[in-house]
């Protein structure tokens, strides 16, 4: 494997070009006409532009990206997070166009990657989880059924993909349709399909993921876990490894657990299973994520491990004992946090032009980034624009040295959720370890109720 194709955008589009750089190979970056001004092109050995801005039409186009995998002689294709990293009708394309996917094989990505095929895998296996249905067609009468037998309030979810998009609470029948109808839109939008399940949503519960790897023999490994409670509308905003405030006991016996399950399956590459985590019930599984994650940095941070550049070489067939003769013991504690391009106030997103985009240089600190000043945030895609990862020997300091850097930031032309993040961080149950789904907008909310009683 001597060149790649990256099919993706942003921060982990130049994470790959790195990993690519790193391992000797030639890398390919693909860009939309709204990207074509973004600094990590210049360090990729070949650029092509594959479209107009919107997705559909450029980081969605299979027709075309393969075309330019054809036209560029890739051995490969890297398909980032998001996009089609999970869509199985892409990685079989890519195979059989006579390319390495790099991720697990199509078998896995179509029966783990959508969401309800995975529940019903796991739950045979003897995994506990959460009351779902099956994809449902979305008719009126159907919708409401089923709500009613899961209980509200319930969780509407897209069976493919993942980050949080297009997951929508109904807390009744009064608004079930119509968050359906918009969670349909939503999927469809990011990940070109928008097939949709209930599932009852738990009470603030912990969200808690284990980070794998695999070769395609049959073996594998967990790197340990992260705890990625903080959110706001199901969309991720500050994650941490290790998960703070669990026995670790049962986080290795869960780790273990789920280790055996893929093994015996034979999945190979990378993946991630996420759980939901209450301490009167444990643990529940919720889905596999068949991809890198976006928050994959922290367990770089406290392992030594380079995931990505794992993921090529498993990719390409090398055996786990020659990428990871053994998982490294933990070392101290990692937290990352998603700066944002939206309103920290309303949480609109908020795209323009980066008049001033100067990151913090500290050690311990790690900024992953796909900008630069001069370039537009587009309101086309994803608003993510920087993951901020500290690293301390312990989470207090890990906590601090995140919010140092986080007020080093400056940033001009564009709004950020940074002030939103720094009040999530100085909170005292987040502080403590007290953290669950529901967190984040408690503080949201308690911030707020100053300036409405005045």
């Amino acid at each position: 494997m001597k060149r790649v194709l990256v099919a993706n955008r942003g921060a982990v589009a130049r994470r790959v070009i790195r990993a690519l750089r790193v391992l000797g190979m030639e890398s390919v970056a693909v860009y939309s006409e709204a990207d074509a001004a973004m600094p990590y092109l210049q360090e990729a050995d070949h650029q092509c532009l594959i479209g107009p801005a919107a997705a559909i039409d450029s980081y969605l186009n299979v027709e075309t990206l393969l075309r330019v995998a054809r036209e560029q002689a890739v051995d490969a294709v890297h398909p980032g997070y998001g996009f089609l990293s999970e869509n199985a009708d892409f990685a079989q394309a890519v195979g059989d166009a006579g390319l390495i996917f790099i991720g697990p094989s199509p078998r896995w990505i179509r029966l783990l990657g959508h969401k309800t095929q995975a529940r019903e895998t796991m739950r045979a296996l003897g995994m506990p989880m959460v009351a779902s249905s099956a994809v449902l067609e979305g008719d009126a009468q159907e919708l409401q059924r089923v709500a009613a037998a899961l209980g509200y309030p319930v969780l509407i979810k897209p069976a493919a993909g993942g980050g949080g998009i297009g997951m929508l609470p109904a807390t009744g029948p009064h608004d079930i349709e119509t968050q359906w109808a918009r969670a349909r839109d939503m999927a469809h939008r990011s990940f070109g399909r928008a097939d949709l399940y209930l599932e009852k949503l738990l009470q603030e519960p912990r969200h808690v993921e284990f980070q794998f790897l695999a070769d395609r023999y049959g073996n594998v490994r967990c790197l340990y876990e992260r705890d990625c409670s903080t959110q706001r509308r199901h969309q991720k905003v500050i994650e941490e490894a290790p998960a703070p405030g669990i026995d670790r006991a049962a986080l290795d016996a869960m780790s273990t657990q789920l280790q055996n399950i893929l093994g015996g399956l034979g999945y190979d590459v990378i993946g991630t299973v996420e759980m939901l985590y209450t301490p009167d019930t444990g643990f529940s599984f919720l889905e596999v994520n068949t991809r890198l994650q976006v928050e994959h940095a922290v367990t770089e941070q406290i392992t030594g491990v380079d995931i990505v550049a794992a993921q090529l070489r498993l990719a390409a067939g090398e055996r786990l004992d020659t990428v990871l003769d053994s998982v490294p013991a933990p070392i101290g504690h990692a937290v990352q946090a998603r700066v944002y391009a939206e309103d920290p106030v309303r949480f609109f997103p908020s795209p323009g032009m980066l008049k001033r985009f100067e990151l913090p240089a500290m050690s311990g600190v790690r900024v992953e980034t796909g900008y630069a000043a001069g370039c537009r945030v587009s309101s086309h895609y994803d608003p993510l624009v920087a993951k901020v990862i500290a690293h301390a020997a312990t989470r207090a300091g890990a906590i601090d040295l995140l919010e140092r850097a986080l007020s080093e930031f400056r940033i001009e032309g564009i709004k950020t959720n940074i002030p939103f993040v720094m009040q999530v961080l100085a909170d005292a149950d987040f502080r403590a370890g007290r953290v669950s789904t529901g967190m984040a907008s408690r503080v949201l909310t308690a911030t707020r109720e100053p300036a409405q009683i005045s």
